[in-house]
């Protein structure tokens, strides 16, 4: 092993988080800093994969982990994560919602009040180019992620058939689903112009990059933490040729995401004391919570044959529209969500699309553990979705509300057959809730699995601040830290995570031992 340069701050994983705070970390030109991903690097826009530019589409395979997890019992599926710099900003479906201030309220209360609503705003705010509501109080007009809304003339027709019969079913237009009051249907906010997929890796890095004090190492592995005692001193990384090395620094912040974090805090020594003894590796902080309350969006399929042909184009935008709204007796506010997925199935087999019923506030949790301490191992995940009754019977709810949407107007009309759920296996509130407690899937959104928290809570992992209890000169800025998952995806507030412990990072260094 050969040691390099050390590193003022060595960030790993150059995911929505990770790349947000090397630019913004990165503009104190008195810091060294490093940013280490696993994947690959497109430094120059032109020479960038079409499926990382194309935002009509999520990319599937190339650019991905090769996870899988298991949703319900007895049932495995992919878990696509983005393998690249940009993370999955690089190659989800660019929806651009925030949440609401309720969620973020209850992280204060669990935390501490500087991820209430009023505190997140700023760092909203300020991430965001919003062309559609420049001139709004809770929206930004020159952050690095432009967000836009397709107008009435841009959507296909089915979107707009979603929209139209949304109205017809009785709930409210939305135009703006960032307002921070609103519910209701409406297109759906999108860090996206044409075609173009705007990551963290075009927003955040690209214009960084020109900065000597900032490094982007890619298709680098990180094994583990190293520790000196308790205290964080580096990193072993291995590259794509196996050779292992050391990279050295004063902090490490690691932004591997949701799933990959756990797993490098467990083999570097960090988890339940009895857990990492059974990997054989040896406890440096005794932390049971990390790989625990793992958080998502529960979600079904409504599949539906389609009556003209010419109206599913797999060249289409996938999404463009969202219903935000409240289930019946809830007091969290739109914890329900459909949305219009333009369509579905190959492009060789019969016309359909997708309508997708999501739990959007969720009480259940699952888990993820190592069965190795092996770096290129694959954690498991046991998400146990609608194992809580509470998620079952409002995902079941929501489940019935969007089959409403298959037999009224403008949508009614264009769908010849549902092929799910079968409509002879009963659609009772019941009935439903079977089916949720056996087919709910994820909506992709994993967080929570390295939980902040105050230092009184034995399952936080991480003190309010991002820093890691237990040990020294280690943060952790991710999804994984989310008490629990917003009501939104989860990219924005990737992105306002890393633009919070970035700026703290940045302007309070002696809160972190720089």
């Amino acid at each position: 092993m050969s040691a390099q340069v050390e590193y003022d701050v060595l960030i790993v994983g150059a995911g929505s988080s990770g790349s947000v705070i090397a630019a913004r970390l990165s503009e104190n030109p008195n810091l060294h800093v490093g940013l280490v991903e696993a994947g690959p690097d497109y430094a120059d826009p032109a020479d960038t994969p079409f499926d990382l530019i194309n935002s009509h589409n999520n990319s599937y395979r190339d650019h991905d982990w090769g996870f899988e997890y298991e949703p319900t019992q007895q049932r495995r599926d992919r878990f696509p994560r983005g393998r690249v710099v940009g993370g999955s900003s690089a190659v989800n479906t660019t929806i651009a919602l925030r949440g609401l201030p309720e969620d973020y309220d209850e992280w204060a209360q669990v935390t501490s009040d500087e991820w209430a609503w009023r505190n997140v705003l700023p760092a909203f705010k300020r991430l965001e180019r919003d062309l559609d509501f420049p001139n709004a109080p809770y929206h930004g007009d020159s952050g690095p992620i432009t967000i836009r809304r397709y107008p009435p003339d841009e959507l296909v027709p089915q979107q707009q058939a979603f929209l139209d019969t949304a109205l017809d079913l009785g709930y409210p237009y939305c135009a703006d689903a960032n307002d921070p009051d609103s519910c209701g249907a409406g297109p759906h906010p999108m860090n996206k112009l044409g075609r173009l997929r705007i990551s963290a890796a075009i927003g955040y890095l690209a214009p960084a990059r020109l900065r000597p004090n900032l490094d982007v190492l890619a298709d680098t592995l990180v094994r583990r933490l190293l520790f000196t005692q308790t205290r964080c001193t580096g990193v072993e990384v291995e590259d794509q040729m196996g050779s292992v090395r050391i990279i050295p620094a004063r902090l490490v912040v690691v932004c591997a995401g949701a799933l990959m974090t756990p797993s490098l805090l467990m083999r570097s020594g960090i988890g339940a004391r009895a857990m990492l003894r059974q990997l054989g590796v040896n406890c440096v902080a005794d932390r049971p919570g990390v790989g625990q309350n793992l958080c998502d969006h529960p979600a079904l399929g409504v599949l539906c044959d389609v009556q003209s042909p010419a109206v599913i184009d797999f060249d289409q935008p996938i999404i463009q529209t969202i219903l935000r709204y409240t289930s019946p007796h809830s007091d969290k506010r739109n914890d329900l969500q459909i949305e219009q997925i333009s369509f579905a199935g190959r492009g060789d087999g019969p016309p359909q699309f997708l309508l997708l019923p999501v739990l959007e506030y969720q009480y259940g949790r699952g888990e993820l553990r190592l069965t190795s301490a092996d770096p290129h191992a694959s954690p498991k995940v046991a998400n146990m979705f609608c194992a809580d009754d509470r998620d079952a019977r409002r995902l079941a709810q929501c489940m019935l509300d969007t089959l409403a949407f298959t037999r009224t107007g403008g949508l009614a009309e264009m769908i010849t057959n549902v092929r799910f759920p079968d409509p002879s296996r009963g659609q009772s509130l019941q009935e439903l809730e079977e089916l949720c407690r056996r087919f709910a899937g994820s909506g992709y959104h994993p967080c929570g699995t390295a939980k902040m928290g105050c230092k009184e809570d034995a399952m936080a992992v991480v003190d309010p601040r991002g820093r890691c209890i237990g040990v020294e000169q280690l943060v952790v800025a991710d999804a994984s830290i989310m008490p629990s998952v917003p009501r939104a995806n989860t990219n924005l507030t990737c992105f306002m995570i890393g633009e919070r412990i970035g700026e703290w990072l940045r302007t309070e260094p002696q809160e972190f031992g720089l």
